[in-house]
């Protein structure tokens, strides 16, 4: 793989803002996307992490700085 687990790049997005402990409608709002665009990245980003909710994700970004940076 790529390093970012198959990420995207809207989903890598969507993972760092996570971490932040955003809701879905924060995350909408500072990609300007609507929620269930958001909804269905999140679910991508949980399958791709293998993980089961969004404080696991974030827990796994936070652990991974250097791989979640925003370029």
């Amino acid at each position: 793989g790529d390093g970012r687990f198959g990420l995207s790049p809207r989903e890598l997005e969507v993972a760092v803002l996570l971490a932040e402990g955003r809701s879905n409608r924060d995350v909408a709002r500072a990609l300007g996307i609507s929620e269930p665009t958001v909804k269905k990245h999140v679910g991508r980003v949980l399958a791709k992490l293998n993980v089961q909710d969004r404080l696991q994700a974030g827990l796994f970004v936070a652990r991974r700085p250097l791989l979640f940076t925003r370029r």
